[in-house]
């Protein structure tokens, strides 16, 4: 095949991010048993997606696409052929919540630390499938460096939508609280903002260096220290001034939000979506399709917050919030579900592992009722509609970017199947391909 990162990804992974990853050139015929365009159309059999350079150029079923002569074919055989996945809540900088060391990790790891341990996030959450991500808060910028080595070539990862610093008002979940007096203090640059104004002034600051998203914090959060989970935070005048700002500047707000009247308050102020939603109720989720708010459910963090609370790893009011949160995420989802609320697949990955993003798609289904397609539509067309990149990525159709994924069998029979892809293709560039993968040349 060529494309040079094919060797590397065979050949040589551990050695991948050490070499200038070089643009996809040629063109490449992907066959697979069927086809998934991520539309939420039934699977077609027998599909071909014929990718030149970085670019998807057709897409189908075998026989209704022109296959060009001299093509390389590569042909995964008893797999199903999907859209590159999307995760639409990451936290891809430093130590996941699994680590012992994690809570601490902002006094006591060295200045840099954090964004060596993301260039390893985002290769592992890369090799899952997840070609595109939205990274909703992370300290010094760091993300916003990380997407510049990905898109220079430099490390492999996925594509990143980032937020740099999320923020909330003084105490609240965004702050990091929990420590003394002047250890970990905070302002509108790095986490917090107070009243309409520090809000306006904090969207400047992200965006002046890098953000693409804005974050927020409306309620209190499951990891922070000393609030309510769903107490609200942030009032209806202080976010819908940051909403206006963010407008203007052609950024769309992301809210975390638990609470019940949090929700509702974010919802009216404008936010683009509701990320976790644990305590929805129906008013909510009604008032969610009005204004067209996408719902990011984060399942796999209430599944790993509420096993790392039945374990002891978090113990206290966090471990009575965990369990909690994860209860009610699971009706959420299905009252969001039900009430016709637009979902989009997100982990919260860095509260959970790197690389196990593709467990959402078996938790939407196990907990949250929705069908494998609609799963995986979440985590594909849906998500790239949030991030307001449907022109780009999200579904199999030609003239937009060769980001495409295979997975073993029928991911709509079994959709845990997502969590294992055999084959990983990021703007024509393959990373990942089954050693069983059958290689040739149309004459």
């Amino acid at each position: 095949m060529r494309l040079r990162s094919l060797l590397l990804a065979l050949i040589a992974p551990a050695s991948i991010a050490a070499q200038q990853i070089q643009p996809a050139k040629g063109t490449v015929v992907l066959k697979a048993a069927r086809l998934i365009d991520g539309t939420g159309a039934a699977p077609v059999q027998n599909g071909v997606v014929v990718v030149t350079d970085d670019r998807i150029v057709a897409a189908g079923a075998e026989g209704t696409v022109s296959v060009p002569t001299g093509a390389r074919v590569v042909d995964l055989g008893d797999a199903t052929l999907l859209p590159g996945f999307i995760d639409a809540h990451t936290h891809i900088i430093g130590r996941p919540l699994s680590d012992p060391k994690s809570d601490d990790a902002g006094v006591k790891d060295y200045p840099g630390y954090a964004a060596i341990r993301g260039v390893e996030n985002a290769r592992k959450t890369l090799m899952a499938g997840f070609t595109s991500i939205r990274v909703l808060g992370s300290p010094d910028f760091n993300d916003v460096a990380l997407r510049q080595a990905i898109t220079d070539g430099v490390v492999p990862g996925p594509r990143i939508e980032t937020a740099a610093h999320s923020f909330g008002i003084t105490g609240g979940h965004c702050d990091e609280n929990g420590y003394k007096p002047g250890l970990q203090d905070a302002d509108y640059r790095t986490g917090v903002a107070d009243g309409a104004d520090e809000g306006r002034k904090a969207v400047r600051y992200q965006v002046k260096y890098g953000a693409d998203v804005i974050k927020i914090c409306a309620t209190g959060g499951v990891l922070s220290e000393g609030d309510a989970v769903g107490a609200t935070q942030y009032t209806l005048e202080e976010m819908k001034a940051i909403v206006d700002e963010a407008a203007k500047l052609d950024r769309k707000v992301a809210a975390h939000a638990h609470g019940t009247e949090g929700i509702k308050l974010a919802v009216r102020a404008g936010v683009a979506s509701i990320e976790h939603g644990s305590f929805l109720d129906e008013e909510g989720a009604k008032l969610m399709v009005q204004h067209g708010t996408y719902l990011v459910p984060t399942i796999s963090a209430g599944e790993f917050t509420e096993n790392a609370a039945r374990s002891g790893r978090l113990t206290g009011l966090r471990a009575e919030k965990a369990l909690a949160a994860a209860q009610g995420m699971r009706n959420a989802v299905r009252i969001a579900q039900r009430t016709g609320v637009p979902i989009a697949l997100g982990t919260d990955a860095g509260v959970g592992e790197h690389g196990a993003n593709g467990h959402e798609f078996t938790l939407m289904v196990m907990w949250g009722g929705l069908t494998p397609m609609q799963s995986i539509v979440a985590g594909t067309s849906s998500a790239a509609k949030l991030l307001g990149w449907d022109k780009r990525v999200g579904t199999l159709s030609a003239g937009k970017w060769a980001d495409i994924v295979a997975v073993p069998g029928d991911p709509t029979r079994d959709i845990t199947v997502m969590e294992k892809p055999s084959f990983v293709m990021k703007g024509g560039v393959v990373y990942k391909q089954p050693q069983a993968g059958r290689t040739t040349a149309l004459r």
